[in-house]
This record gives C-alpha cells, structure tokens and sequence, in this order.
C-alpha cells in the first residue's frame, strides 16, 4: 500500500542572519490511510515544522515529501494552495472562525475555494455540522457559542470537503480539560468513520489518544511505534536513550 504520508530524509533549515537553524534534521516516516497519529515534542523539537510541511504551508530545504503520492516540494505557490484544498482538512488550535458568518457560512468556506455551488455547499455544510452536534446551531455565530462548541465547528470545515488528511494542530490547547477530552472523543469518533487522522501536540496525555505515536526531540524522530508502549510516553533525553523509528 502507498503511503498516505511519506517524509524522506526531510530537512528544514531557517536562516537568521549568519545563523543556521536545523529546525527538522532528516526526518523519515509513513503514514497511511485510516492511521491515527500524534506527533509529539516540546517547543523546539520540530513538530511545527513538520506539521507546516505535512500541511502543505512550507516545503523542504532537503529531502522529499510525498502527499498522497504526489512530491510537494516541486509544487508552487498556487499548487500548494489546490493540494491544500484538496486533501488536507485544518482543525486549529483557535478555531480560526470568521465572526461576521453563521456557523454554516464558515463551514462553507473551503469549498467556496473548491467552487462548490451554493446550494450544494449549504447542503453539505449542514450535513457535516450534524456530524458535530451543531446543526440545529447553523444560523449562529461564533461568538454564542461556547469554546468546544467553536471547536466542533472547526472540525466540521475540516471535514465538509472529505479531505484525505485531517490535521489537528493542538486542538483542545485552548479549552477546559472536560470540554478537550470531548474533542478529543470526536476525533476519534471520526477515525473510526475511516478519516485519516495527523495530531500536532506537546501533550503526551492527549498524544496516548492516538493509535500511533512519532515523538521528535532536536528536529530528529527518536520514538515511532505504538501509543500504548511505555516508551512511547518516556522523553528519550530523560531516559538517555534514543529509540527506533527513523532514520535521525
């Protein structure tokens, strides 16, 4: 089977005046179809970085990225935009909601980018609120609803284009651990409808959540394996090991 995801060797490298940051240091992994991952690391361990380029927002200094196939570093700026679109479905960690439209108004809004008629956008924007609970909630706005409820919001733009990938950077980093662990749940509900879920967190509690686990320290993989292990939870610098799972 094709990976879904696939990283070679991938490197990315800033540059602040005469100073070289390796922000991600030959990074490799595969993802597959119908996987639920976390990727996992304090400030600085290259997670961002990754999620950036899984996101299809940057692009690689050195190494490969294939999406679906596809190698997004040879992709332009317009390119990166379609593929975005595409396949990949952004759930924020501030819900990123416009307070001027209902909530079926901002549902909508990545297949406005698609070309999706009105009427089949409204159709589908509904469809996928009622997956979250929410439809009856359409005309709202954003500001009379509750903070998980925004969140459930942002899931279901995620999902109303039937995206390949759901990319879930920190989601529950701004609620209460109660209305998170809900979030959370609903992730999961949505892995389990065969949705190929990416989580982005420094959390390990909510990292175990997921079936999978790619743990990054220093821009390098030093943990891929199971969420259930009890290395996978374990800081390798702590530990004073490195354990398998990438090429770093």
């Amino acid at each position: 089977m094709e990976p879904l995801i696939e990283f070679r060797q991938v490197c990315k490298y800033y540059h602040m005046g005469d100073t070289t940051v390796v922000a991600a240091d030959h990074i490799s992994f595969q993802i597959f179809k119908g996987e639920f991952v976390a990727i996992v690391g304090s400030s600085g361990s290259g997670k961002s970085t990754c999620m950036n380029i899984i996101g299809c927002l940057d692009v690689p200094s050195e190494g490969t990225y294939l999406l679906s196939g596809r190698d997004v570093g040879k992709m332009n700026k317009n390119e990166l935009a379609e593929i975005r679109n595409e396949l990949l479905g952004f759930i924020f960690q501030q819900y990123n909601l416009l307070p001027k439209l209902n909530l079926a108004e901002n549902v909508e809004v990545p297949l406005m980018y698609a070309g999706v008629n009105k009427l089949d956008r409204r159709r589908r924007a509904l469809e996928s609120l009622e997956r979250v609970g929410l439809r009856e909630k359409w005309r709202h706005k954003p500001s009379q609803l509750s903070g998980g409820q925004q969140q459930r919001v942002s899931i279901a733009r995620a999902l109303v284009g039937n995206p390949s990938v759901i990319l879930a950077d920190e989601p529950t980093g701004a609620l209460d651990s109660k209305t998170g662990r809900e979030v959370l749940a609903l992730l999961q509900d949505i892995h389990a409808a065969g949705n190929t879920v990416v989580l982005i967190t420094h959390d390990n509690s909510i990292a175990v959540q997921a079936q999978r686990i790619i743990r990054l320290e220093d821009g390098q993989v030093v943990y891929d394996g199971p969420s259930d292990a009890p290395e996978a939870v374990v800081t390798p610098r702590a530990a004073g090991i490195r354990q398998g799972g990438g090429d770093a």
